[in-house]
């Protein structure tokens, strides 16, 4: 299927020229669940090129491959490959089950994605709120890719925008203060539910726990709204974990924008956060 469309001028007659090609709905499990499945947009005759795999957010809970903005269209312009991902959501499954539908996802572009002319070694990974979470953990974490006989060296960067839970214990602890502070009612899904009512999973969920020198973690660009205390510190917690074991790491702190405006507004003609990202994607290219 192909979508999006340049106007070609010959001989005075318009004529429409295919700006990307969309394959939806491909499903990364055999005979799995319904939300287990990806879309890929490739710009027309792609070969070898490198490839944006983007996980949504939506609280673990709601949110689908679909909600990407433009990113597609100037991620395919730019001369990438652009994936799209599901995964099953809480509390239907457990949060293991959903970094385990990512890292399938993600096996299943490396397997594959030469078919729609990407380049499986040079693989950014992205994603927005808990799916900041879900491409910090996938990148820090080789233990999900190890279970997909896959290891981190496809992976050429992450770009995590404005996830609060890099660090799960005190996302949880600054909720609950705040809760009993100010007499608030406590969410009846919280942080502390979602992943497991259990410290122990609270480690192993945070991106940051997993940080260690010597693992290949991939470098990372952090995007996060500025003014927001969680998101500052979360974002600037992480990035003191990867820059004490030597992994690449620039924070950036978007201005006049709001959680969800950050992730629409990527891909926009002088956007700073888009700038910082395409700066990012080049610097990375070029190092390897």
């Amino acid at each position: 299927m192909r979508l999006g469309f340049s106007l070609f001028v010959l001989l005075g007659i318009a004529i429409p020229l295919p700006a990307q090609e969309l394959h939806r709905d491909i499903p990364y499990v055999p005979n799995g669940h319904a939300r287990q499945i990806l879309d890929v947009y490739s710009p027309p005759a792609a070969k070898n090129l490198p490839v944006i795999f983007w996980i949504h957010g939506g609280g673990w809970t709601v949110g689908d491959k679909t909600q990407v903005q433009i990113k597609p269209k100037v991620f395919t312009e730019k001369g990438f490959v652009f994936v799209s991902t599901n995964y099953r959501f809480y509390p239907t499954v457990e949060m293991g089950d959903i970094i385990r539908d990512v890292a399938r996802a993600f096996r299943w572009t490396h397997e594959h994605i030469a078919e729609y002319g990407g380049d499986p070694n040079r693989i950014f990974v992205m994603g927005h709120s808990a799916g900041a979470q879900l491409a910090a953990l996938l990148c820090t974490d080789d233990r999900y890719l190890k279970a997909e006989k896959l290891s981190l060296k496809p992976i050429r960067g992450c770009v995590p925008v404005d996830g609060d839970t890099y660090y799960i214990p005190a996302i949880i602890t600054t909720a609950e203060t705040r809760w009993k502070v100010y007499g608030q009612t406590p969410l009846k899904d919280g942080h502390r539910e979602k992943f497991g009512n259990d410290p122990a999973k609270h480690i192993d969920f945070s991106a940051v726990t997993h940080v260690a020198p010597n693992k290949g973690i991939p470098p990372f660009l952090i995007l996060h709204i500025a003014g927001h205390p969680d998101v500052t510190a979360q974002a600037q917690y992480f990035a003191k974990a990867l820059k004490a074991a030597n992994v690449p790491v620039t924070v950036f702190a978007a201005s006049g924008t709001d959680h969800r405006k950050l992730n629409a507004d990527l891909g926009v003609v002088n956007d700073p956060a888009t700038q910082q990202v395409y700066r990012f994607l080049e610097e990375c290219l070029k190092a390897r």
